[in-house]
Order: structure tokens, then C-alpha cells, then sequence
């Protein structure tokens, strides 16, 4: 059985803040239905502000009746087939040295903060994976401690990650869950949908789209901080608190809104909206429209409010609705073919007794 090791500074599965989260967790969910071992170290403090999360994980485990130890060490649970660990920040390092001897994995994925030393740590013992979610620095930084693999999540990732002495760069897209059948029988509002609505994401461009078209219902979910106040004042606008399955939003609206001004690796969230039918419109920002291919409506960064309600109001969310599904369901296959592909599945499968 070959074992795969999930290793960084972020919470584990299924504490989700964006879409590197919950990536790994399809990954690995994936790995452990597949019947690898999977394990997964992560963090109960947030790795930008040592924030602890012990509490709210709790009582998430317990609200799902998933049965946790709770030691001087840290938190042990298991959630669907993946052996999950969550210590302090500062036991990181030490939880990884001691899992790669006890666990003997075959592959370790890391990525985001700090993900260069785990990377360089764990090399020696395994096949190192180390997982480009973003353009950032902080997407970018496990280069440095030279992974065996670099698995960039979209063909403008890949374009941007500089060459790495011992690296292989290769496109690893992310995975994608199609909707439970029945999902798609659900009324469809005239609302629009956006995720995220801070600045980054096109906030600005928001505020003067909300005003511009009055009567357009808009849909805002919190995203990576809460903006409520910032859009209160809005007759047209419902914010809703950050959710688990956003399903539902998808299904029953016509659009999603994806109008960042930053360089976006590969937006999960035009793809999940797409498999329930919604298409989306988005700025031409990175790999925003490699995500949304010819099944949706991209324009420039420098499109203002006039030329999106121009978009909202003349596209048929209907055809392009089907054609986006019929897009985003190839995202849905398994990704162990890719693994193989790249030389990573065989290398465990060799491996392992």
C-alpha cells in the first residue's frame, strides 16, 4: 500500500479558508478511496497570525459526530479515509520529522507557507511534490527547497514558475467533485453571484457595478474576511456569511462574477459554478480565462462598469450555462492518471509492500 503524506502550515481537512484547501483536500480524499495511506500534518494556528482554531475545530468534529483525540501533541481525527494531525505552529518541523521515519511515505505534497523547508526536510526520506496554488510568493516559495515535482494548477501557473536544478514543472490541474444527482432541479434566481467581494477580487468594480445597474440582484459570499458593512448600504445586495457547500448559490444563479485584479491561478470556483450550469464572467487576469475556456464571458481588466452589465444583461445564461457544464465535467475525472503520468503514482506503487 502506498502511503502519501499532506504536509503544511494551514489547517487540515475539512477546515477550509480557500481554494488551496480545498484542492489538497480532494487530493488527498481521492489518494485514501484509491487505497493509498494518507496522512495529513497541518496546523491549528493560522501560519500568518498564529490565530488558534482549536476551539471552532471542535466543534466541526463534533457537529459531524467524527470522533478526535486531543493531546499535549495536537489533534488527531479522521475524515473520509485521511489520517488527519493538527499541532501548534511551532511543532511543525518536529511533527515532520517524526512522521517520516513512523509513516515511511512514499510521496510528500506540500505547498504554501513555509512550504520550502518542508519540501527540502523531506526530500531525502520521499518523492517531494511540491504544489504551485499561485502566482505569489507564497505560491512560488516551495521552490526553493527544490521538490522533486512542482505541480502547477494551471498552464499560466506553469508559464510563470521559474526553473528549478532538480525540479520537474509539470500542470497538475485541480480536482473538481461533479454535483450529486438531483442537484441540477433547483429554480434558477435573475441574481449574480460574486465570491470573495474585497479588493483583490475586484471589489472596487463591484461597487460601481451595484450602483450602475439598480436593478440587478446581487449575491456576495464572504470570502477571506468579512466585507458585509462595506456593501450594507445596498438595496440590490444579499451577503452571505462564508459557507461549506456553496451548491446551492451555484445552482441558483445566473452568473458568477469573477472580476479580480490580481493575477488568479485557476479560480476553483468557475469551475464548481460551471458544473451546476452557471457560467461565469471574468477579467482577463491570469489564468481566470484559462479556466473559463469558450464556455463563458471574458473581458479586459480595463472593462468598466457599463461593458459588465452590457455583459450580464446580453449573454443567454442558458446556452452558455450548458456549454459551461459540458466544460467543467472533464475537470471532475480522477487525478491518480495524472500522477502516473508524471511519474509519481508508479513511484509509490514500486515502493511500497
Amino acid at each position: 500500500m502506498p502511503t502519501a503524506l499532506f504536509a503544511w502550515r494551514r489547517t487540515p481537512p475539512p477546515f477550509l479558508i480557500g481554494g488551496a484547501e480545498v484542492t489538497q483536500q480532494l487530493l488527498a480524499e481521492e489518494l485514501a478511496a484509491a487505497g493509498w495511506r494518507t496522512v495529513y500534518l497541518g496546523s491549528h494556528q493560522a501560519p500568518w497570525d498564529q490565530a488558534p482554531q482549536t476551539a471552532q475545530m471542535r466543534t466541526f468534529l463534533d457537529e459531524h459526530n467524527t470522533a478526535y483525540e486531543e493531546t499535549q501533541e495536537g489533534l488527531r481525527y479522521r475524515w473520509n479515509g485521511v489520517d488527519c494531525l493538527a499541532v501548534p505552529q511551532q511543532r511543525i518541523t518536529s511533527a515532520l520529522r517524526d512522521l517520516l521515519p513512523q509513516a515511511r511515505p512514499d510521496v510528500v505534497f506540500t505547498s504554501q507557507e513555509g512550504a520550502a523547508g518542508i519540501a527540502a526536510r523531506a526530500r531525502p526520506a520521499a518523492l517531494a511534490a511540491g504544489i504551485l496554488h499561485s502566482v505569489s510568493k507564497t505560491g512560488l516559495g516551495v521552490l526553493a527547497g527544490r521538490p522533486h515535482h512542482g505541480l502547477a494548477v494551471s498552464e499560466f501557473v506553469l508559464r510563470q514558475a521559474p526553473p528549478t536544478d532538480g525540479t520537474q514543472l509539470s500542470v497538475l490541474y485541480p480536482p473538481f467533485t461533479p454535483p450529486r444527482p438531483g442537484q441540477h432541479r433547483h429554480e434558477r434566481t435573475r441574481a449574480v453571484l460574486m465570491v470573495n467581494p474585497i479588493p483583490a477580487k475586484g471589489a472596487n468594480l463591484l461597487h460601481q457595478l451595484i450602483r450602475h445597474m439598480p436593478e440587478q440582484r446581487f449575491t456576495l459570499v464572504e470570502g477571506w474576511w468579512n466585507t458585509a458593512e462595506q456593501f450594507a448600504g445596498y438595496p440590490n445586495v444579499t451577503y452571505v456569511p462564508r459557507v461549506y457547500d456553496m451548491s446551492p448559490l451555484y445552482r441558483s444563479h445566473r452568473f458568477l462574477l469573477v472580476p479580480s485584479t490580481v493575477q488568479d491561478a485557476f479560480p476553483r470556483v468557475i469551475i464548481e459554478a460551471a458544473l451546476h450550469r452557471t457560467p461565469s464572467i471574468g477579467s482577463d487576469r491570469g489564468g481566470i480565462p484559462e479556466a473559463i475556456g469558450n464556455a463563458g464571458i471574458v473581458l479586459t481588466a480595463e472593462a468598466g462598469a457599463e461593458e459588465w452589465a452590457e455583459a450580464i444583461r446580453a449573454t443567454d445564461h442558458h446556452t452558455l450555462g450548458e456549454q459551461a457544464r459540458r466544460r467543467a465535467t472533464a475537470f471532475t475525472r480522477p487525478r491518480l492518471p495524472d500522477l502516473e503520468r508524471l511519474g509519481i503514482y508508479p513511484a509509490a506503487n514500486a515502493s511500497s509492500t
